[in-house]
C-alpha cells in the first residue's frame, strides 16, 4: 500500500483488509511524506501484521508502490490503495486465481453505490486473449487497475525496477506484463469497493488529446520493455 495525506479513509481500508489476512501475512505501507494524520492513524494499529516505511520525501505513488512490493516477504503480492473497502473472500478468491496464472486482476463496486467509471467490467473469457487485452490497455478500455490486481513474487523481479519514465499507472505496468507472459486472470467479480472521491490518483474525466497521446507513447515504450525483460529472464 502507498499512502499519502490519506488520514479520512486509512482506518476503514485497514480494517478491511486485516479481516482477510492470516496470522503469518503483512501489510506493507509506504508513506509518501503525509503532512496530514496519516501515520499517526496507520500507528494507532497496534497490529503486528502492519509494516510502516516512511519515505524521507514525496517520491510519488508509483515508487511507493514500488518499494512497498520491494519490502515484501510474502510468495503473493496485493496492491492496495489507501481509501478502498476490501470485500470478504477477495484474499481467497485471487490467490485460488494465483495457482493457474502469475498476474491477476478483479473487478470492483462503487463504494455506497454511484457510477462506475465508463470502462467495461474484465470479463473472465478474456483472459487468455493476450494480444486483444494489450490493445484493450493501448487504446484505454480494459479496467485494469491497481486496487484489484495481485500477482506472484516471481514476477517482481520483471516488475521492478519501474521504468523510470512511467508517472502513473504501475497497474497497467503490471498488466502489461502479465498478458505479455501469457499468464494472467480476469476475476469478473468485484473484490472490493472502490471509494469514489476528488482526490483519488486516477482521474475520473476525460483528459487532453496531447496528454493521451504521451500516454500512449508510454504504453508502448513499456510493451516493448516487457517483452524484453521476459526474454532476459527466459
Amino acid at each position: 500500500m502507498a499512502t499519502y495525506n490519506g488520514s479520512r479513509y486509512i482506518d476503514e481500508q485497514l480494517e478491511s483488509i486485516l479481516r482477510e489476512l492470516g496470522p503469518d501475512d503483512e501489510i506493507v505501507i509506504v508513506d509518501d511524506a503525509s503532512s496530514d494524520g496519516t501515520v499517526d492513524r496507520i500507528r494507532s494499529f497496534t497490529d503486528a501484521r502492519i509494516r510502516l516505511i516512511e519515505a524521507a520525501a514525496n517520491q510519488g505513488y508509483v515508487q511507493s508502490f514500488e518499494q512497498a512490493a520491494l519490502a515484501s516477504r510474502g510468495n503473493a503480492i496485493f496492491l492496495s490503495d489507501q481509501d478502498d473497502v476490501w470485500v470478504e473472500g477477495r484474499l481467497d478468491a485471487m490467490l485460488e486465481a494465483l495457482e493457474s496464472a502469475a498476474v491477476v486482476a478483479s473487478n470492483f463496486d462503487v463504494l455506497g453505490g454511484g457510477d462506475r467509471p465508463g470502462i467495461p467490467l474484465l470479463q473472465e473469457s478474456d483472459s487468455a486473449r493476450h494480444r486483444a487485452n494489450l490493445f484493450g490497455i493501448l487504446v484505454g478500455y480494459r479496467a485494469y487497475y491497481g486496487c484489484g490486481m495481485a500477482f506472484r513474487r516471481e514476477v517482481l523481479s520483471s516488475f521492478a525496477p519501474i521504468p523510470p519514465y512511467l508517472r502513473e499507472s504501475h497497474d497497467l505496468w503490471l498488466a502489461i506484463l502479465g498478458n505479455s507472459a501469457g499468464s494472467i486472470r480476469h476475476l469478473g467479480e468485484a473484490t472490493l469497493l472502490r471509494r469514489i472521491h476528488d482526490d483519488n490518483a486516477t482521474p475520473r474525466g476525460w483528459r487532453s488529446l496531447s496528454v493521451m497521446m504521451a500516454a500512449r507513447v508510454v504504453l508502448i515504450r513499456l510493451m516493448v520493455e516487457a517483452r524484453r525483460r521476459l526474454r532476459a529472464s527466459a
